[in-house]
């Protein structure tokens, strides 16, 4: 059985539209927050632990190997 963790997407703000754009990082909350980035804690989805890098941010190419009825 896989154990899975929250992790929440980075996003950015486009500057010419005002809507949010992912910027392509996901981490864990206590990865974003030490480096000091800011994310809505409502928006938070899941993955494995064994899909996050030591820093505790997604391995994307790591996820992409794997089966799983969900995209990254």
């Amino acid at each position: 059985m896989l154990n899975f963790i929250e992790v929440f997407d980075v996003m950015e703000v486009d500057p010419d539209s005002g809507k949010a754009v992912w910027t392509g990082v996901t981490g864990t909350l206590t990865a974003l927050k030490r480096d000091g980035f800011a994310m809505d804690p409502k928006a938070a989805t899941y993955c494995p632990t064994d899909w996050l890098d030591e820093r505790g941010y997604l391995d994307a190419a790591l996820a992409r190997r794997h089966p799983r009825p969900w995209s990254i």
